[in-house]
């Protein structure tokens, strides 16, 4: 097993030590990893998906999936869920739209600080022989931790939150 693929099982397990901690929690997370593949299905690319990869290869595309369900009859308020960008990756892209009430937000610091896309940081240049700050936009590459706000989720509901990342 290679150092990628026992990073991305230690963040599964942290996942499930997150759940399990939370004991009586109303919310309950559960991660699913997969392996995208493009494929040809009559003329046109799609994308198909491979569940729990045992290895990956540099240049591979993976779906970071989590679920979090609500097991009460009662609606929950203001649900933040976190999912570090493993180890070994690189963030693309969110996998699908956000539905109404969800805010999704990025940290480049390691889930320190989150800001809504697209994050800016502040960098040395020198100009004129003068060290001077200026403002530059992040990369998603540089990401390292994505947090979503729920404004609600519904009583017995769950809602399916995620990204893509390519393995380094």
């Amino acid at each position: 097993m290679n150092q990628l693929s026992r990073s991305m099982l230690a963040a599964a397990g942290l996942m499930t030590g997150l759940v399990a901690a939370q004991g009586t929690s109303p919310l309950t997370l559960s991660l699913a990893q997969a392996l995208v593949r493009t494929v040809t299905v009559g003329g046109k690319s799609t994308e198909q998906l491979s569940p729990a990869p045992k290895t990956v290869q540099p240049g591979d595309v993976l779906s970071q999936l989590l679920t979090a369900s609500n097991a009460t009859a009662k609606p929950l308020a203001h649900v933040m869920v976190r999912l570090p960008v493993p180890k070994g990756t690189v963030y693309l892209k969110p996998s699908s739209t956000l539905n109404a009430g969800v805010t999704m937000e990025f940290s480049i610091d390691g889930g320190k600080t989150y800001a809504p896309a697209p994050l800016k940081k502040q960098v040395s240049v020198t100009e004129n022989g003068r060290t001077v700050l200026r403002d530059v936009v992040v990369k998603p590459s540089e990401y390292t931790a994505v947090r979503w706000t729920l404004a609600e989720l519904p009583a017995n509901g769950n809602v399916q939150l995620g990204f893509f990342v390519q393995v380094k």
